[in-house]
């Protein structure tokens, strides 16, 4: 996902699809046909459960977005990577769907990731980027106010994309695995203090895309899933971690085309994790459910919109079965695909139009304590901001306004 010039100044990923020259993307959609879980007949209307409620400036093309609370007021707090301004941007909760302006965070060359953890175990929320510019790992540790300080930096070979973190050895203390864009997974062992050691360098896979861990065998050792993009692949590989902060020989899982990410939930509510993984071609989403045993069954495709990025499972419709929320970057929309509970979804999706180019999301409850059902927040990496969707709530009426929580 190399960056590319569009003639006019900005520079915007290039998530494995065919290039897009110019400032702005074309307007036909590709439809899909014949596509695993999009049965054409069935008779649904997608409820309509988010509304956009408002955009926020970042800095320019970030590529990836989490939220936490990174000055303790209750308030949902969000941190973007800004891959062209080589920097983060901070942006600071309200409580009301509201975020102060941006705090610009310079960082490093070309910051593709960042992902949160308390990495010296003082309470507060540290992030740790993945530098793909200048080969590194960037540690900046949370002061608990909404500030950071800039931590220790670790080199990697080469081209940092992912970073999942968890304690992978079992000695208390958050590690975290590295994605290379070379075909090689870094580990590095915690200390406890914010710094870390360098751990085993794995070389496999075909291009990874994202790293994300979980305990895929139910034997409390943390295992990661890497989805690799390069064109001898099209597949996810789960890595079994034996609890020392090694893993067994991984075992690969054939995707879709182009795989982008990776991630986790259970989508057939059989107490198994499930993989979910974005196919960046052809415009598919797979679903492999879980045996419980770290092995998966045959993957099944959906379609959503043009150009999936990046994903996320929730339960937007209150059923107690996982939905998916997917960022399409060559149709400007989000797509929820509403789960039927076995790994499938109901046809139609819901889009939502977004500015230009969305490249990421996560999900969102804007206070804690409260109870609301979660809406997304979005990373646009041409439009160079962030925009805010909210959920109108399971009582909620149409209109844009949300339903009272009180």
């Amino acid at each position: 996902m190399m960056p590319y010039s569009s003639g006019k100044g900005a520079r915007i990923l290039e998530p494995m699809f065919p290039r897009i020259f110019g400032s702005s993307f074309p307007m036909a959609v590709l439809f899909l046909f014949g596509l695993g879980g999009c049965p054409t007949g069935e008779d649904y209307t997608p409820p309509d459960l988010i509304y956009h409620y408002t955009d926020l400036r970042v800095g320019k093309n970030p590529t990836s977005i989490q939220a936490s609370d990174f000055n303790g007021d209750g308030f949902a707090d969000l941190i973007t990577t800004n891959i062209q301004g080589n920097s983060l941007s901070l942006l600071m909760g309200t409580g009301d769907g509201g975020f102060h302006d941006q705090r610009i965070i310079t960082a490093c060359q070309e910051p593709r990731h960042v992902a949160v953890d308390d990495f010296n175990l003082d309470h507060f929320a540290d992030l740790v980027v993945a530098c793909s510019g200048d080969n590194h790992a960037l540690v900046f540790l949370g002061q608990g106010n909404g500030t950071f300080l800039r931590g220790s930096q670790y080199m990697v070979r080469r081209t940092p994309v992912s970073i999942t973190t968890g304690d992978f050895n079992e000695d208390f203390l958050p590690d975290m695995v590295v994605a290379l864009r070379n075909d090689k997974i870094q580990v590095f062992l915690g200390m406890g203090n914010g710094k870390f050691r360098v751990g085993p360098l794995y070389e496999y896979g075909d291009t990874p895309t994202s790293v994300a861990s979980a305990d895929f065998n139910a034997d409390n050792h943390l295992d990661i899933a890497v989805s690799n993009g390069g064109p001898m692949s099209h597949a996810v590989s789960i890595w079994l971690g034996i609890g020392d902060g090694t893993f067994l020989a991984p075992k690969d899982y054939r995707t879709g085309k182009r795989p982008l990410s990776v991630s986790f939930s259970d989508f057939n509510t059989d107490h198994n994790l499930d993989l979910l993984v974005i196919n960046g071609e052809m415009n598919t989403i797979t679903v492999f459910l879980g045996n419980g045993d770290g092995t998966f069954q045959e993957g099944k495709d959906s379609g959503g919109d043009a150009g999936p990025n990046h994903g996320v499972a929730q339960d937007f419709d209150g059923d107690k079965i996982p939905d998916v929320a997917v960022v399409n970057i060559q149709s400007a929309s989000i797509s929820l695909l509403y789960g039927k509970g076995d790994g499938t979804f109901r046809y139609p999706p819901r889009h939502y139009p977004t500015p230009h180019a969305p490249f990421a999301l996560t999900t969102l409850s804007v206070a804690t304590g409260r109870g609301e059902q979660p809406g997304l927040a979005v990373v646009n990496n041409a439009s160079s901001n962030v925009s805010i969707f909210l959920h109108h709530g399971l009582k909620g009426r149409a209109g844009g306004e949300p339903a009272s929580t009180s």
